[in-house]
């Protein structure tokens, strides 16, 4: 069983997508944007491991939430574990949208899953998809979800 490495959990959002939300910070980015609103986030080495069931654990016990947000740091530095928790969260809580931020775009991360299968696997159980890195100089805060107007939300 995999682990995934986590800067922390948020198990009622209501800013990290539609709905009530469980949301997983996920540990590690290198794109490190100017601006970031989880600068702690960016060390590979940093945060904690914790185990798949464990998560799924945790949220399957909160029974108020609509859906699971992947944020981070990047979830798709750690494609094979995320893919992972959203396949067992769609198959034992179907009830329950899944949603993951990413800031590469969609076809950045199509033309990366051609050499890295885990992230084909990872997006085949994501409901929705915010694409882009923050950019400081598009900051838009009246955008819904989004930090900057160059992000978009994709619907998979």
């Amino acid at each position: 069983m995999q682990q995934l490495r986590i800067a922390g959990l948020v198990k009622e959002s209501v800013v990290d997508g539609s709905g009530v939300r469980f949301v997983i910070f996920t540990q590690g980015c290198a794109m490190h944007c100017e601006g970031c609103h989880n600068p702690d986030t960016h060390d590979f080495a940093g945060g904690y491991l914790v185990g798949i069931n464990e998560l799924f654990n945790a949220i399957d016990k909160e029974k108020l939430i609509t859906g699971v947000t992947f944020s981070g740091g990047e979830p798709f530095m750690q494609a094979a574990a995320c893919a992972e928790l959203a396949k067992s969260i769609k198959q034992k809580r179907p009830d329950l949208n899944t949603l993951s931020y990413s800031g590469y775009y969609y076809a950045d991360l199509l033309k990366m899953a051609e050499t890295n299968p885990d992230i084909n696997e990872f997006l085949k159980y994501i409901d929705i998809l915010i694409e882009g890195p923050y950019e400081v100089a598009k900051r838009d805060l009246d955008l819904a979800f989004r930090g900057s107007s160059n992000q978009n939300i994709v619907y998979l």
